[in-house]
């Protein structure tokens, strides 16, 4: 089974977070939840998630996926050397990186989404120097990025697709009437 790494700190987009992770939790699919600078995060709406894991006592490497929702905590991952270094041993292993609203930013300044279809919150697109797409969810190869809060079932689906394939894709949408 593939074990998907979050990472968050303060500021993250609850929706973003919290819908994507139950989400593939409810497809069996492990989720360990990392805070970058303790063990616990506030979301931009203040709610509290505590007893996560501190990204400082994990291994990146045991992960197949990294998920980085948005919010405005998107600038302190992008500040962070570790987390840029966790960033491109996922490229160089070319495992799932999956990003959503603001997260795919960080990717686009690091030079990651050259020529790469994506998608990430419309007003924050820059010349990222791949192919911006006006949707909800979009998959180029080991990168699945995601527009905004609204977009978390589409992104999430997106996500247990490509580690569960369609069918059980499908499954999952089923049991929650999507």
């Amino acid at each position: 089974m593939k074990k998907v790494l979050c990472i968050l700190s303060d500021g993250f987009e609850e929706l973003e977070a919290v819908g994507t992770i139950a989400l593939l939790r409810r497809c069996a699919i492990p989720v360990d939840v990392c805070a970058l600078n303790k063990a616990s995060a506030v979301g931009r709406f203040a709610l509290h998630l505590t007893e996560l894991y501190h990204l400082d006592d994990i291994d990146p490497t045991q992960y197949d996926v990294l998920f980085l929702p948005g919010g405005p905590h998107y600038t302190q991952l992008e500040a962070d050397e570790k987390v840029r270094d966790i960033i491109q041993s996922f490229v160089q292993a070319q495992k799932l990186i999956c990003a959503i609203c603001a997260a795919p930013t960080i990717l686009g300044r690091m030079g990651l989404l050259k020529g790469k279809q994506y998608t990430c919150f419309t007003s924050m697109n820059e010349d990222f120097g791949g192919a911006y797409v006006d949707a909800y969810a979009v998959r180029d190869d080991q990168l699945i990025t995601g527009r905004s809060a609204a977009a978390v079932i589409d992104f999430a689906f997106l996500i247990i697709e490509t580690l569960l394939g369609k069918e059980q894709a499908e499954i999952a949408k089923q049991s929650i009437y999507y």
